[in-house]
């Protein structure tokens, strides 16, 4: 006789040791920029561990939205808070981008000691029309979950035609989008309820150790002495760490770049041309024809975008030669680490400042509705950023004024689309498919 499958167990909860295994992982194959590096945390927390629900990933995942900084890494902090605490969320947000440093540091070096390396360019020809599946692909699956009727298709379609054609600030279209979900959770609560209890998704994956429905632990309780000794200690933390840069040009990158973190609404892109105007323009640490290549540099390596930072902040020590010119690379390497410091310390304070109070609204409308307007206008912006990527790899050469100008790149358009079906049709690892096509780039590179 049929005995029906039992359903699936609630995961047990993981070590602070399998965490810390899990996040320095992601911090190896992050590819994609933020699009693709939120894919990859739905795919492995919410479908495969099961250690967040669908619902919690993304109301967690509009809260970082909403803020200045890289939304992916703050959601990695995020989660590993709501795992173990503040521990769990500082280690989860460090191995997020150290990986990251430590590659581009070697990339940035070989870039300015030896120049063009047809192997290393082969690879990231191969890498960029993945970035460009990847990001579909995220378009595809966090549409397919948040827009779950007519009015949220039409918020993202309005999305993309406002930043593709009328290039809308982002921060922008997040308040528009905003606004929009407080009235219409209002009028038409339907149209903007994130659901209760276990979602569709939710029962396709089975419970999950932080479901909708799992009482708020301890630790994410709001305390009002604990935010207020959060806030001291990161100021003192900051204060210390700038007082310990006694090298000017350092001192400098500090105040910058702590500047430009707290700029970063809309994501890196967003930022770029603060940054540009002031390394380039303002304190001279690389040229322009060098800031595009670190852009290069930074979509096609694992991390946040805005790791373009610690490119900038190399280059910067090794043209000033900060301890010398027969110490190169250590000068470089403290400008990418005094960059790339500056940059993310604001993330960790938003978020464990932060997150006990959004945690307390996971289930109210009045909360939940605009964040749900604000996904589904997300959903427009990834698309957005899917054809920007795919112009600048299907269309090289072409510029501002004539955009389709050059070759129309088959090959790589072919790369694109089998990495798309491989992952959309086959569901194949991301990592594999940022593997064969690195492999795949690095042969035609060498043999055309």
């Amino acid at each position: 006789m049929y005995e029906p499958a039992a359903p699936p167990q609630r995961p047990t909860p993981p070590s602070f040791g399998e965490a810390f295994a899990y996040w320095l992982k992601l911090g190896f194959i992050s590819f994609g920029g933020p699009a693709g590096q939120i894919a990859i945390m739905h795919q492995e927390l919410v479908e495969k561990r099961r250690w967040i629900s669908e619902n919690r990933f993304l109301h967690a995942l509009n809260y970082c939205m909403l803020l200045p900084g890289p939304e992916a890494q703050q959601l990695a902090i995020y989660i590993g808070w709501l795992l173990h605490r503040t521990p769990g969320g500082l280690v989860a947000g460090t191995l997020f981008v150290l990986p990251s440093l430590f590659i581009l540091c070697a990339l940035s070096y070989v870039y300015l000691a030896f120049g063009d390396v047809p192997v290393v360019q082969g690879l990231f020809n191969g890498v960029k029309p993945a970035v460009v599946a990847i990001v579909l692909f995220a378009a595809w699956r966090i549409g397919s979950r948040a827009l779950k009727n007519a009015l949220l298709w039409a918020l993202a379609a309005a999305s993309f035609v406002a930043v593709f054609a009328f290039q809308v600030p982002f921060p922008w279209i997040v308040v528009a989008a905003g606004a929009l979900g407080l009235i219409g959770g209002k009028l038409v609560p339907d149209k903007f309820r994130a659901g209760g209890g276990h979602t569709a998704a939710n029962q396709q994956y089975g419970p999950a150790l932080i479901d909708d429905d799992t009482p708020p632990l301890a630790h994410t309780r709001f305390r009002l002495p604990y935010l207020v000794r959060l806030l001291l200690i990161a100021l003192l933390i900051w204060v210390a760490a700038i007082a310990l840069l006694v090298h000017p040009v350092l001192r400098d990158m500090g105040e910058f770049f702590t500047k430009a973190a707290l700029l970063t609404f809309g994501g890196a892109y967003a930022v770029l041309p603060y940054v540009y105007q002031g390394a380039v323009d303002g304190y001279g640490w690389l040229s322009g024809p060098q800031m595009i290549d670190g852009l290069a540099l930074g979509e096609t390596t694992p991390g946040p975008l805005i790791m373009v930072v610690a490119f900038v902040g190399f280059v910067g020590g090794w043209s000033k030669e900060l301890f010398g010119s027969d110490a190169l690379f250590l000068a470089g390497f403290a400008g990418a680490a005094t960059a790339t410091f500056f940059t993310f310390l604001p993330s960790y304070v938003f978020i464990l400042a932060g997150a006990p109070l959004v945690e307390s609204t996971h289930g109210d409308l009045t909360f939940t509705a605009p964040l749900t307007a604000i996904t589904a206008a997300v959903v427009g912006v990834i698309v957005n950023l899917a054809c920007f990527f795919g112009h600048h790899v299907l269309w090289p050469e072409a510029g501002a004024t004539a955009p389709f100008a050059g070759t129309f790149e088959w090959f790589y358009a072919l790369m694109s689309l089998a990495a798309f079906v491989a992952l959309w049709r086959y569901q194949q690892d991301i990592i594999k498919v940022i593997a064969a096509c690195a492999l795949t780039g690095l042969v035609h590179t060498l043999i055309v």
